[in-house]
């Protein structure tokens, strides 16, 4: 008999975007695996053990996890956001897709969370109003090429991106090349968010056209946000602009 293996994730930083279903996965759980950063925002019980790791150890972290769980341990795997988006479900499944068949009979609960593009739509509007995308800017696991590739595409199509992983120490040039790429299909005008630690303390929202965007605006804990054709700046006397997509599409064949 195995124990359970719960993936969670901790939200955007903020305790109270951390759903009551998370919360009771930690409460059920004996020991914990994940970057140093997000199990720190757990406030777990003397007896419960925690098994931090970098972040670029997310394999080795989710075979160390199963390990345990076939083990009869009931395991936590800790994420920030949602579990789901480019974080820990997917290098659980990984190990188990390629581990030794006893990991295929783990009970595994993966937790619905809050992700950063969620936190950052929700603190300045409704820009995911209409169709919108995800596209993480990092190369590290898969080419750039294929990154550049999908920025045409999806912006051709119309969609609302949300661009994870917009700018780091080790690649600091792929968000000012994304901007470009995306100036060759999109107005000038376009809206620009920059959500910086949503729901933080230290959170800042900036927008910005196209046109006027710069890479050094973001850093990791940045999610970009970058509009559609369709979508509007709301100004506000006394209060921050309205950025939305609206949910009706006007006929672009006329």
């Amino acid at each position: 008999m195995t124990g359970k293996l719960f993936v969670i994730g901790t939200g955007p930083g903020n305790p109270d975007q951390m759903t009551p279903e998370a919360l009771q996965a930690v409460e059920a759980s004996s020991e914990f695996f994940g970057y140093f950063p997000y199990i720190d925002r757990l406030n777990l019980r003397p007896d419960q053990i925690k098994v931090a790791s970098d972040n670029r150890e997310e394999l080795n972290r989710a075979q160390a996890a199963l390990t345990r769980a076939a083990a009869g341990v009931n395991v936590c795997v800790v994420s920030g956001g949602d579990p789901g988006v480019f974080a820990m479900a997917a290098a659980v499944c990984e190990a188990i897709d390629a581990g030794p068949e006893e990991w295929k009979t783990v009970d595994l609960v993966v937790v619905p969370g809050v992700t950063a593009m969620l936190a950052v739509a929700a603190r300045i509007g409704a820009p995911l109003g209409h169709d919108f995308c995800a596209i993480s800017l990092s190369d590290n696991l898969k080419p750039w090429e294929i990154i550049e590739k999908r920025l045409r595409m999806v912006s051709e199509a119309g969609l609302v991106i949300a661009l994870y992983n917009p700018i780091s120490k080790a690649r600091p040039w792929q968000l000012g090349k994304a901007f470009e790429i995306l100036r060759e299909t999109l107005p000038a005008e376009t809206p620009v968010v920059f959500g910086r630690a949503a729901g933080r303390p230290d959170e800042r929202m900036l927008v910005m056209p196209l046109a006027e965007a710069e890479a050094d605006r973001a850093d990791m804990a940045t999610c970009v946000v970058i509009g559609s054709p369709e979508t509007r700046v709301i100004a506000r006397p006394g209060l921050p602009d309205l950025v939305y997509t609206p949910r009706f599409l006007r006929d672009v064949s006329r």
